[in-house]
């Protein structure tokens, strides 16, 4: 079995977060639940997700979903998925108009690298805000990484 914590990744950028892990499971396997919604809240390592209000039970490029959201206040939040590459690859973005993007890549033997970035480096003022008010940068990087463990866990149980 591969290592069992998610790697935090150093960013170019400002705005930015990445994290990486190993899963002993095909991308396939692991796309389907990326592109599912209503599982995010499975793997969501920030415990901010609530719900999965609206949406497709598949994402595809240009589909919409909605979800719950808790970050010191309830509130909600609709996303578009803005890139989608079956396996490979899928991006969803907001109002405030940073990305959320999971990259897969096969390594063989039945095993995939995913890394999980954010990106918020071109984002309006109000969303900045928004961004230092709930603290999202200093805690992006531990909740990818905790949401890539939690990832793998499912993927490989």
């Amino acid at each position: 079995m591969s290592n069992d914590r998610a790697e935090i990744l150093a960013t170019d950028y400002p705005n930015t977060s990445a994290a990486r892990i190993v899963i002993a499971a095909p991308a396939s396997k692991i796309f389907d639940l990326l592109a599912n919604p209503a599982a995010h809240q499975l793997f969501d390592g920030s415990g901010t997700i609530q719900s999965s209000i609206s949406g497709p039970e598949r994402l595809f490029l240009g589909a919409k979903f909605s979800m719950a959201m808790k970050i010191k206040v309830a509130y909600r939040i609709k996303n578009t998925v803005v890139a989608f590459e079956e396996n490979r690859k899928i991006t969803w973005c907001h109002l405030m108009k940073w990305t959320w993007c999971y990259e897969l890549k096969d390594l063989g033997n039945g095993t995939t690298q995913v890394t999980e970035s954010f990106d918020a480096s071109h984002i309006p003022l109000i969303a900045k805000w928004w961004l230092a008010m709930t603290g999202a940068m200093e805690h992006n990087p531990k909740w990818m990484a905790k949401s890539l463990v939690r990832l793998k866990a499912i993927c490989e149980a």
